[in-house]
């Protein structure tokens, strides 16, 4: 006899999307389905015998600190969805993409943010996923620190940021070392690498540098994001 017990998860998303110009299609896609995505996600999960207590969403859109000065980062609030559908898709429709100077962008510093964000503590079942996508390389991190934006209070290095995210033995002051989980839509380039071969929790489906991730379908996000928690 089949039993009803089901998982109940609270669940904090974060989306690092690279802006610049070759990225309009998955911006385009994220737009589109925006106000789809708490009933895209709730029942990919119910199917699975999860639901979704709380459901928590934020956007970080990253170009270049050196190209795009004050432009160079948005990083918005959480949202809670359905609740907050509108302001979620209100930030998401303000991204634009245009911009990033030469082909590396900031998005180990839109990590950075990232990981630093106001997580919810609740729940016994918690996943807080970080997905980033970019067509790009990204600099290495403090490459723009000469910016007058670049932001204050960023990881010193790759080392630093590292112990940001935690590891299987060393636990971080900032994101929960048993509820993390990295998704990586990114080309297989120096740093975005480095962080698949050295960081735990971390899932990555290499994309064509250049190629604006057309190849990345909206029914794939579901899928990859679904079976992380």
């Amino acid at each position: 006899m089949a039993s009803n017990y089901k998982l109940t998860y609270n669940v904090d998303m974060v989306f690092c999307i690279d802006a610049t110009g070759s990225m309009d299609s998955i911006i385009d896609m994220v737009k589109q389905n925006a106000l789809n995505f708490y009933t895209d996600v709730t029942e990919a999960m119910a199917a699975k015998r999860k639901i979704i207590d709380t459901l928590r969403i934020k956007v970080i859109a990253f170009k270049d600190y050196i190209a795009d000065g004050e432009n160079a980062m948005l990083n918005t609030p959480f949202y809670v969805l359905p609740a907050e559908a509108g302001e979620f898709c209100d930030s998401v429709n303000s991204v634009t993409a245009e911009g990033g100077g030469d082909d590396p962008e900031d998005g180990l510093e839109a990590l950075g943010y990232a990981i630093r964000s106001q997580w919810n503590p609740e729940g016994k079942k918690r996943r807080q996923i970080i997905v980033v996508w970019s067509d790009a390389p990204t600099h290495e991190l403090g490459y723009a620190a000469g910016s007058p934006y670049y932001p204050a209070r960023m990881a010193a290095d790759f080392d630093e940021l590292t112990r940001w995210w935690g590891g299987r033995q060393l636990k971080s002051e900032y994101i929960d070392n048993d509820a993390k989980r990295l998704i990586l839509f990114t080309p297989v380039a120096e740093w975005w690498t480095m962080i698949v071969n050295t960081w735990n929790n971390v899932y990555h489906i290499p994309a064509d540098e250049g190629e604006g991730l057309r190849e990345q379908v909206y029914e794939q996000m579901i899928e990859t994001i679904t079976n992380t928690i």
